[in-house]
């Protein structure tokens, strides 16, 4: 099932060059939870480090994580003769993989990419593009297509051997796995790193936990970020346990704040969420996409990266914040030169005080 609508982001802003992240922060002699944290909130707009995240939070207050693990997703290959990328953003119930053809440089989709061509990629194996998708009518030029994958093992095993993690044009060099996985890694399934997590490290969480703050998990396996601008989010998988159901629930009877670890557990909680607004464990995949004019229900808080210009994920961050905060907090972010992408800075988005 495809998203019947597209969010459109109000939230406008120019992203200097000199603003995307290049490398992990421990490559440029930060510690991993060391970034800075932008505190967005109706009282205004403050500047931290994200060690102190704890201090905005208070007793009782629930962090919702997600613990996907990242693959290695990326897979070097040849179409036509010419040297492509193939990224593998996951299973779909046939068996059949939802892929994306990528020019080596950086530039892009491979736009020439038609149904019926031949991928040949590392280690031997092939995929055969059946159908552009979502439009599965489409026959040339698609981003996103639905592939058969032909390989002599299991193709997670062959992404094992052969893939990479995923990065993007803006990314210095090559990092490894451990380098895209956050601290909550436990269920390998995501193309691409949940990447809000990342800044988080075990004595943060400690710390967060020594205040009273509960923290608990939900799985959402991630698609691929890079969509064309004003794409809809593609379908992915996502579990809410019954433990944190309760725990999310109990929070939301008793006033406390629930703060979503990245947009995947936005849209994890607000799908679990039912029409008369009480969660639930769920399972499945999820097709919701949020934005101002359909709002978050249950999360009320956020911790997020910067996402770029026009991306689908910012009508999901107006959608728990409201669009004049996140204008303001981009804005913010921008003018004091905060880092964007997986490798970035923070944001902590409090529209509602506790």
């Amino acid at each position: 099932m495809i998203p019947a609508t597209t969010p459109h982001p109000r939230t406008v802003f120019t992203l200097p060059a000199d603003l995307l992240a290049d490398s992990p922060p421990e490559a440029r002699g930060v510690a991993r939870d060391d970034v800075r944290l932008l505190v967005a909130a109706p009282t205004g707009i403050r500047h931290a480090r994200f060690p102190e995240l704890g201090r905005f939070l208070e007793a009782g207050d629930v962090v919702c994580v997600n613990t996907s693990a990242t693959r290695p997703a990326a897979v070097d290959g040849t179409l036509a003769g010419r040297g492509v990328v193939a990224h593998l953003a996951g299973s779909l119930d046939d068996g059949s993989w939802l892929v994306e053809i990528r020019e080596p440089q950086g530039t892009g989709p491979a736009r020439d990419a038609a149904a019926g061509a031949s991928v040949q990629i590392a280690g031997g194996a092939v995929l055969t593009l059946l159908a552009g998708y979502p439009d599965r009518h489409r026959r040339i030029g698609s981003r996103l297509w639905v592939a058969r994958v032909d390989a002599e093992t299991p193709v997670l095993e062959h992404l094992d051997r052969y893939g990479r993690p995923i990065s993007y044009g803006y990314v210095r060099g090559r990092w490894p796995l451990a380098a895209y996985q956050t601290v909550f890694a436990r269920d390998p399934g995501s193309a691409e790193m949940p990447s809000a997590g990342r800044p988080f490290s075990d004595r943060l969480v400690t710390d967060l936990v020594a205040r009273g703050v509960v923290v608990a998990p939900v799985l959402l396996h991630t698609g691929l970020s890079s969509p064309d601008a004003r794409e809809a989010p593609i379908p992915e998988w996502f579990r809410v346990p019954a433990q944190t159901a309760e725990l999310v629930a109990g929070a939301v009877r008793g006033g406390r704040r629930i703060v979503a670890v990245g947009t995947s557990v936005v849209r994890a909680l607000e799908t679990a969420t039912g029409d008369d607004g009480s969660i639930s464990a769920r399972s499945g995949w999820t097709t919701l996409v949020l934005d101002p004019g359909s709002p978050a229900r249950t999360v009320t808080g956020l911790v997020t990266g910067w996402h770029p210009p026009q991306a689908s994920h910012l009508a999901l961050l107006e959608a728990v914040a409201g669009p004049r905060l996140v204008q303001v907090a981009y804005d913010s972010a921008v003018a004091a030169g905060y880092l964007w992408h997986e490798f970035g800075d923070a944001c902590l988005f409090l529209p509602e005080l506790a």
